[in-house]
C-alpha cells in the first residue's frame, strides 16, 4: 500500500509539474481573446480589445481592422505600402504602452450590421532578419442600437436593364443569365443610414416575376428573361419595391458553374496553387477568371485574372485559414454564383 502511495504522488506531482510547464511556456500563438469569436456587439459603440501574444514574441504594433464577413481584402494592411490604392481602414494600433497591452479601446462601426470579421496582424521584429507579421481573425454579429423606421433601394427607379441587340463581353453589360446584387439600404432611428442589402443583414427578397428576374442565394438576382417585374426587398417588418423592365438580347444562354478546387492544408513557405479548372460552361464557352480573397492577412494573389490562381503561403506560428472565392462569366455576359476554397497554412 505504502508503494501504491508513494507512485500516486510521484504521478500527482508531475502532472503538477507538467501543467506549471504549460502555463509558463505557452504553446499556441497570437490570439483575439476580446472579443470573443460569435459576440455580438452593438453598432457605434466602444469595446476594449485584448489579444493574448502567446508564443509570438517581439511583437511591435498590432493593427485591428474590420470587414464584412464577405468582403474582399482590398489591399495590403501596412499602410505605407499602400500608397495609391484603396486601404482598409486601421481601427486601432495597438502597443506595448497601452493598458492592456497591444489593445484598448476600439469602435464597432456606426454603419455596419451583420457578421463582421474583426482582424489582428501583428508585426514581429526579428533584428536583422527584418520583420514579419502574424494574425488572428474572429467573427462577430454587430446589431443596430436603433429600430429600423425605412427601407429603399439606392438605384434608378424604375430600373432599366440592358437594350436589345447589345453584345455582351465577359459581363460587361446586361445580359441573359447576368448575376447582380441591387443596393438596398435602411434607415435607423438613430438617424444612422445603413447598407443591409444581404440576408445576413435580415433582408430578403421576392421577384414578382421569377421568369424575369430570379431570386439566388445570397441577396443574388439573377437575369433569366424579358419582360417587367417588381422586386420586393424586407427587413425587420419593413418593405420596399423596385419595378425593373429587363430588355436584354434573348438569346438562350445557360449561367457557367465556378469551382473553386477542394481545401486543403499547405505548409509554409510553400507555392499554393488554386485552381479553378472543373468550372465549366453548360454551352463549351470560353470562361473569364476572377479569383478574390475573402479571409486573412493579405497575400500577394498571382494570376487572378486566370483559371489558375497562386501565393506563396506565409509564415506562420500557428495554423491560419485563408478563404478565397472565385466568380466565372461566360462570353455572353453569364456570371456563376460564387465558389469558395479555404487553404490552411501550417507551420
Amino acid at each position: 500500500m505504502t508503494m501504491l502511495r508513494e507512485a500516486r504522488l510521484r504521478i500527482s506531482h508531475f502532472a503538477l509539474f507538467t501543467a506549471c510547464l504549460a502555463m509558463a511556456s505557452p504553446a499556441h500563438a497570437f490570439k483575439i481573446t476580446e472579443p470573443p469569436d460569435g459576440a455580438k456587439l452593438t453598432a457605434g459603440t466602444t469595446m476594449t480589445a485584448r489579444v493574448d501574444l502567446g508564443k509570438d514574441a517581439g511583437v511591435v504594433t498590432v493593427r485591428y481592422y474590420w470587414y464584412g464577413e464577405q468582403d474582399e481584402v482590398l489591399v495590403e494592411q501596412d499602410d505605407s505600402t499602400a500608397i495609391g490604392s484603396i486601404v482598409a481602414p486601421v481601427a486601432l494600433i495597438g502597443s506595448i504602452e497601452q493598458d492592456p497591452a497591444f489593445g484598448g479601446p476600439l469602435n464597432v462601426p456606426d454603419d455596419t450590421i451583420g457578421p463582421m470579421r474583426l482582424l489582428a496582424v501583428a508585426e514581429i521584429s526579428r533584428g536583422r532578419l527584418g520583420a514579419k507579421s502574424v494574425f488572428d481573425e474572429v467573427i462577430v454579429t454587430v446589431e443596430p442600437p436603433a429600430a429600423l423606421t425605412a427601407i429603399d433601394f439606392e438605384t434608378d427607379k424604375p430600373l432599366q436593364l440592358g437594350r436589345v441587340g447589345q453584345s455582351s463581353a465577359f459581363g460587361h453589360v446586361d445580359s441573359m443569365g447576368k448575376v447582380f446584387e441591387l443596393p438596398v439600404v435602411g434607415e435607423f432611428a438613430d438617424g444612422v443610414t445603413r447598407r443591409i442589402s444581404t440576408p445576413a443583414s435580415g433582408t430578403s427578397y421576392t421577384s414578382s416575376n421569377d421568369t424575369v428576374i430570379n431570386v439566388l442565394r445570397d441577396g443574388l438576382l439573377q437575369i433569366v428573361g424579358n419582360g417587367k417585374t417588381t422586386i420586393t426587398a424586407s427587413n425587420r417588418g419593413k418593405h420596399a419595391m423596385l419595378d425593373v423592365d429587363v430588355n436584354v438580347n434573348d438569346e438562350p444562354n445557360e449561367p457557367p458553374v465556378a469551382d473553386a478546387g477542394t481545401n486543403k492544408a499547405v505548409k509554409t513557405g510553400s507555392r499554393v496553387k488554386l485552381s479553378g479548372l472543373k468550372s465549366r460552361d453548360p454551352e463549351g464557352e470560353a470562361l473569364y477568371y476572377s479569383w478574390s480573397q475573402v479571409r486573412g492577412s493579405k497575400i500577394s494573389l498571382l494570376d487572378a485574372n486566370s483559371s489558375e490562381a497562386s501565393f506563396l503561403a506565409p509564415t506562420v506560428s500557428e495554423s491560419r485559414t485563408y478563404r478565397f472565392k472565385l466568380r466565372v462569366t461566360d462570353k455572353k455576359g453569364a456570371d456563376s454564383l460564387p465558389a469558395f476554397v479555404d487553404v490552411t497554412v501550417n507551420p
